[in-house]
């Protein structure tokens, strides 16, 4: 059954950002779900497009990167937006996959950047087969 799915994407850091999408896309080649994508400009925006979006699609791909700093920005842009995620998810009773990496430096973001959005895209189609 063909699915309309979202990838929400923040585009703070490109290279990351268009690593994941790309990612995610590749585990999409060979499927007849039709796949939108919107940029946001950091991963704390990606739950407020999904909120807006949640009747127009059966399914969404959150992906994005936050490299941890030297303040505890990092902790509050993390907890704040993977529960709205999961609250998102579990209250319009819609799967939302959780493609934002968390790091400590760029080079892991880089490292991890394709494979976390394969994983994301993979996370999705799971949750939509088995639901």
């Amino acid at each position: 059954m063909k699915k309309k799915l979202l990838i929400v994407a923040s585009n703070y850091y490109k290279q990351i950002t268009q690593n994941l999408i790309n990612g995610s896309l590749k585990k999409f080649k060979n499927d007849k779900n039709k796949i939108s994508i919107i940029k946001v400009p950091g991963t704390f925006e990606i739950p407020v497009i999904i909120s807006k979006n949640l009747k127009k699609y059966d399914g969404f791909i959150a992906l994005g990167c936050v490299i941890k700093g030297e303040t505890p920005h990092f902790n509050f842009i993390c907890n704040s937006t993977f529960i709205s995620l999961l609250n998102l998810s579990t209250e319009s009773k819609k799967p939302i996959s959780n493609g934002i990496i968390t790091s400590l430096n760029m080079k892991q973001a880089k490292k991890r950047s394709f494979i976390k959005g394969q994983e994301a895209a993979i996370a999705i189609k799971e949750v939509l087969k088995n639901g």
